[in-house]
């Protein structure tokens, strides 16, 4: 049986009840999920052939310490960098390193800030120059397929309806949305109660309610939705090698909706795409 309480009388970890915030946390999540935005931004002058994701990596850990924040992957679970960068066919969780970018690649980078005890965890994608149509298709499918989870949010609706949303469109556009992973509960810990699925029905999930924080992230796939993660336990690559795109929105339940607290200050929400 789902379990809902006062944030403020939870414990300090994931016991798979769902925490209501009230105000001060929201505000709290406004200037964490501000910052990584504003992060986001920046990247967005940085990507271009011949830049290497350990370059990324370190300007968002560096912006970060610049403005009081910790990079949130940095140490967790043994992971050692401050983002993800995940290019191509990969699908979540790829390191940093110093393999540089090439014309025509899109990338994904996540960056979660811990600000004042509170998360700001959001991803955008990137062309890496001048991209091919398939792959700029790929991008504007994926984004669309965010917006309309988001527009799915609202109190007494079960969560269920966002990854119905998201399922529908992206399976009309011909295109697959990866299972293995998932939206999550987020705000004093990292990753939090609910699970958010990308995919599924309307009657399925929990009730959404008024003062539940977490993201929505659809990774969407050109080809079949099959993943496997390498080696180094943490890049999850498709298995058909086909290109994979995902953004990343943490968002807030209100009265009558939501409030997206990681919206592109610059309006960047789609880095290299037309309004």
């Amino acid at each position: 049986m789902v379990t809902y309480l006062d944030a403020d009388a939870a414990p300090q970890r994931n016991t798979g009840q769902i925490r209501l915030y009230g105000p001060e946390a929201f505000e709290g999540m406004r200037k964490a999920c501000n910052l990584t935005a504003r992060c986001l931004d920046e990247l967005a002058g940085m990507v271009a052939p011949g830049v290497t994701t350990n370059a990324i990596d370190r300007f968002v850990f560096e912006f970060g310490m610049d403005h009081g924040a910790l990079p949130a992957t940095l140490n967790y679970r043994g992971y050692t960098k401050s983002t993800c960068t995940s290019i191509n066919h990969v699908v979540c969780h790829g390191i940093p390193d110093d393999k540089p970018l090439r014309e025509g690649d899109i990338v994904n980078i996540d960056v979660t800030y811990i600000l004042d005890g509170w998360h700001g965890d959001s991803s955008r994608m990137y062309p890496v120059g001048q991209i091919k149509r398939a792959a700029e298709r790929l991008l504007e499918v994926t984004h669309e397929c965010l917006t309309r989870g988001i527009a799915a949010v609202k109190p007494g609706v079960r969560t269920g309806a966002i990854g119905a949303a998201i399922q529908t469109y992206a399976e009309s556009e011909r295109c697959s949305v990866v299972r293995d992973f998932c939206g999550h509960g987020v705000g004093r810990l990292f990753h939090d109660a609910p699970n958010i699925l990308h995919y599924g029905s309307p009657n399925e999930g929990v009730e959404m309610r008024e003062g539940m924080i977490f993201t929505i992230e659809p990774m969407i796939n050109l080809g079949r939705l099959h993943v496997k993660v390498l080696s180094d336990g943490w890049t999850a690559v498709t298995r058909d090698r086909s290109l994979s795109a995902q953004y990343e929105h943490t968002v807030g339940v209100t009265a009558d909706g939501c409030e997206v607290f990681t919206l592109s200050p610059a309006g960047l929400d789609r880095p290299g795409l037309a309004a």
